[in-house]
């Protein structure tokens, strides 16, 4: 009981800097750029509160997947648009690799905390989703599926927009709530075929942290 309130704890705490790193830095390269648009939205923060939804929160901390309020973005105040959004786009999956980058040491580092009880179990614990969760969003966030910063990266480079790209972009969302929903089915029915998104980003995860632990690995 007390290891899980510790999970769900440790979860929680991570998910409010990762998440709030992430789409803060969305709002920090726009504004930067010329668009004011997420000032005016309240969304120039690092508070977690600006950018956390409720359910989406919820679905993250109890079956691992779910998301945060989009930070608003008007391209038409960009010098040049589609370059512009390429770097919004990108900013918060480079975020989150940094991130995960800084704190990989400290999650190591914690292994040598004196026992305080539960509040070391937090901080290790702590450390390690931060590091976790942070390389998830880097690779789940560059899925090219509408509305993942992944689709809008590729937009900037799609010159001709058919029937079909439209299509893509209207029912994207389905797609997303589909591998969230086998992926809640997944946990429940312990039958792990269902989570086909948990299953690609295990398989990434090795090689997107890799360069992470390597270079840490020569000093630690």
């Amino acid at each position: 009981m007390v290891g899980n309130i510790i999970i769900y704890v440790s979860r929680f705490l991570a998910l409010m800097l990762a998440l709030s790193v992430h789409e803060f830095a969305h709002a920090f390269v726009a504004v930067k750029l010329g668009d004011l648009t997420p000032k005016i939205n309240g969304r120039y923060s690092l508070n977690p509160l600006a950018h956390f939804d409720i359910l989406g929160l919820i679905c993250f901390v109890f079956i691992g997947f779910g998301w945060a309020k989009p930070v608003p973005v008007n391209p038409n105040n960009f010098k040049r648009p589609k370059r512009d959004m390429l770097f919004v786009a990108s900013a918060g999956v480079v975020a989150n690799y940094i991130l995960a980058f800084l704190f990989y040491p400290l999650f190591v580092l914690s292994a040598y905390v004196p026992q305080f009880g539960y509040f070391t179990d937090v901080l290790q614990s702590s450390l390690y989703y931060v590091v976790s969760f942070s390389i998830v969003f880097f690779i789940f966030n560059l899925l090219p599926i509408y509305p993942l910063d992944g689709f809008r990266i590729v937009d900037t480079f799609v010159k001709k927009r058919g029937e079909s790209y439209y299509a893509f972009r209207k029912y994207g969302i389905y797609v997303l709530y589909a591998l969230i929903i086998l992926n809640a089915v997944a946990r429940i029915t312990g039958i792990v075929y269902f989570n086909v998104l948990g299953i690609a980003i295990n398989f990434l995860y090795e090689y997107v942290s890799y360069p992470i632990t390597a270079f840490w690995g020569l000093f630690l």
